[in-house]
């Protein structure tokens, strides 16, 4: 990847499908728009600022589609950024990271990188414990996206993947359009066609602290995920291809209670994970009318709501962050100091014909929906 410092005077000047939108200043996030004015090979990065009438406020890249600052108000009317990233392009291209980025072609593993669709084997890059994670290194999250439209409340962008991007087939047509509504939801709608037949798998890498401080861990928060099963795991974060109930298990959220209680359990799936890294199973999956996860914040008595219409979402505590990677603020990120929430397709689906599909074929549209509500509860 080719990182080389670009300065224009119009930070939003970016080259894509139809013209950009106007420099935002005066950032609630503290962000500073000129360190996303860049180019990363060949194209030109800017930062896209969406607003509602509540003062919330989304700070967005097109390097990756990324989330770099989500300012919410807390139980005090305060607002908090309720995410981790960087204060700059620089970071994001230099510093290994997911940080609320657009991920694909496939999010989450795929064995050995290996898949089939109509006889036809396909051999993808093996960049974690020998299987293919997040699409390869080439993914979605580290690519500049074209900006389709921008303005105060939506941005659209684009990106074209070619056939044969880290071994996948079909030359990829994606949208990602990013929606701040007044009520303090954030909609994230993924679109895609290809001209192969081809596997799709978008999510959010997002990593989400509710406080409003990355100081702080995550593990007093409560989280309610409506899930029966969970796809376990086996030593190299690979699904075993069974489901498991979570009934009387460290892994029942189906109540509301707080991640530490788990997380330090000598649980066979959670030393396998270092911690919570699972597909929770959603129990109805495809309807978007109730969340399937809730999770608060004592701290700030911010309440996330997250509704998908995907099959599985994967709940990731943060068990990698070590303290060596410095975020905004230039504040240390440790291990839990972060929840990651990623509604998407099963792991490892391609090779499991009996789980939802994940195959996509010309003339038909991927689409799927997240949407972020956020409340307070002030008790």
């Amino acid at each position: 990847m080719k990182y080389s410092l670009f300065l224009p005077l119009f930070v939003l000047a970016l080259i894509g499908c139809s013209p950009a939108s106007r420099v935002s200043d005066g950032l609630e996030s503290g962000l500073n728009a000129e360190n996303f004015s860049s180019s990363v090979d060949g194209k030109t990065t800017g930062l896209f600022v969406l607003r509602n009438a509540n003062g919330m406020e989304v700070a967005i890249t097109n390097f990756g589609g990324r989330i770099v600052s989500l300012m919410v108000p807390d139980k005090q009317g305060t607002l908090r950024d309720v995410v981790l990233g960087h204060d700059s392009i620089q970071d994001y291209v230099n510093i290994d990271g997911n940080f609320g980025a657009i991920i694909g072609r496939y999010g989450n593993r795929i064995n050995q990188g290996r898949f089939k669709i109509d006889d036809t084997e396909y051999q993808l890059p093996r960049n974690n414990f020998g299987h293919c994670l997040h699409g390869g290194d080439k993914g979605f999250h580290n690519r500049v996206w074209d900006v389709k439209q921008a303005d105060d409340h939506s941005l659209s962008l684009c990106l074209r993947s070619p056939d044969g991007e880290d071994g996948f087939p079909g030359n990829i047509e994606a949208n990602v359009i990013y929606t701040l509504t007044d009520s303090n939801s954030l909609s994230v709608v993924y679109e895609a066609t290809t001209d192969k037949p081809t596997i799709l798998n978008l999510t959010n890498h997002s990593y989400f602290n509710l406080s409003g401080d990355p100081s702080n861990d995550i593990l007093h928060d409560q989280i309610c995920i409506r899930a029966s099963h969970i796809t376990p795991i086996d030593s190299t974060f690979m699904t075993t291809g069974d489901f498991m109930p979570v009934e009387n298990t460290l892994f029942d959220f189906r109540t509301p209670r707080t991640i530490e209680e788990g997380i330090a359990s000598a649980d066979q799936q959670i030393v396998s994970g270092k911690g919570y890294d699972h597909n929770f199973v959603i129990d109805n999956p495809g309807d978007l009318s109730a969340p399937v996860v809730t999770v608060s914040s004592p701290a700030s008595g911010i309440v996330m709501e997250i509704f998908s219409d995907q099959p599985g979402i994967q709940f990731y505590t943060g068990n990698f962050l070590d303290g060596t990677v410095k975020g905004k603020k230039g504040i240390a990120y440790r291990r839990h100091s972060a929840l990651c929430l990623e509604p998407q397709h099963f792991p490892d689906s391609p090779n499991k014909p009996d789980w939802p599909s994940t195959i996509v074929r010309p003339g038909e549209t991927y689409r799927t929906q997240t949407i972020y509500r956020f409340s307070v509860n002030e008790d």
